[in-house]
């Protein structure tokens, strides 16, 4: 069949399309006059874009979850760079072993490990910690982070690394000055994919949140359990442009293929 032929491109309008439906009904759902959620509605209303002001504890648990995200994102991304390099440059005892070990995050159901990581941190004395909460996420964005590392490093040459070293310059100069410029495109679109990954994480961190460490996703998660008003769509549809925005204003700065692909 012809890639470009009308089928195809049928195809692709259809799965598009598919793919957009949730969004769009989320988005058109948010502008309800009525209390509860339902479409189609009598009239559009901003009213319940007002009610997120008077719903601190959505607030608040947003900013929790922009702290949380970067600081397991920027956590990944320290653990996944020295990793990538050991992995991708040396030949040593238990090198699949911990290659194994940094992705099985991806293998295990959050659900598991939001049952083992609440039952580690009650022995720990760790609940409600803010700390706490950035080592599981860190944990498991870590694979995001190691795969787009390595896509970078492997296959790197070493020849500008090997001139500066044989210029004198030690290992970390050479590393911060040479080898991380090449490998940033890699590790910057792992510490976006992290950062996305933890913001959005519900499943396992129901298990392990607080009152005090309630991020937004596992807010709106109770909200929707007990109330049925629309505020939980005007909080989506915001949270759905700020993403439009932000690859937006990050294509623009540096090019998505740069970032997500990991291109030169």
């Amino acid at each position: 069949m012809d890639q470009n032929g009308p089928f195809a491109l049928a195809f692709h309008v259809l799965l598009t399309a598919f793919i957009l439906a949730p969004l769009v009904v989320v988005v058109v759902a948010s502008f309800s006059d009525k209390d509860f959620i339902s479409m189609p509605f009598d009239g559009a209303s901003l009213r319940w874009y007002r009610e997120i002001l008077d719903a601190p504890e959505l607030i608040s648990a947003f900013w929790l979850s922009i702290r949380l995200a970067f600081a397991s994102a920027t956590l990944a991304a320290v653990v996944a760079v020295p990793a990538a390099l050991a992995i991708a440059r040396h030949r040593f005892v238990g090198r699949d072993a911990v290659m194994a070990f940094l992705m099985s995050p991806m293998m295990i159901p959050h659900v598991v490990l939001g049952v083992a990581f609440l039952r580690f941190f009650s022995i720990m004395g760790w609940t409600g910690s803010f700390f706490a909460m950035v080592l599981v996420h860190a944990l498991i964005v870590v694979p995001f982070s190691l795969r787009l590392t390595l896509a970078a490093v492997i296959g790197l040459e070493r020849d500008a690394e090997n001139a500066a070293r044989s210029l004198g310059a030690s290992r970390f100069v050479a590393f911060r000055r040479i080898l991380l410029p090449l490998i940033m495109p890699g590790v910057a679109g792992g510490w976006v994919l992290c950062f996305i990954q933890s913001f959005d994480e519900v499943t396992m961190t129901i298990f392990v949140a607080t009152p005090g460490t309630t991020t937004l996703p596992v807010a709106l998660y109770h909200r929707i359990a007990f109330l049925s008003d629309p505020v939980t769509t005007s909080v989506s549809t915001v949270m759905i442009v700020g993403t439009v925005v932000f690859m937006f204003a990050l294509d623009r700065i540096v090019g998505l293929d740069k970032v997500l692909i990991g291109k030169k």
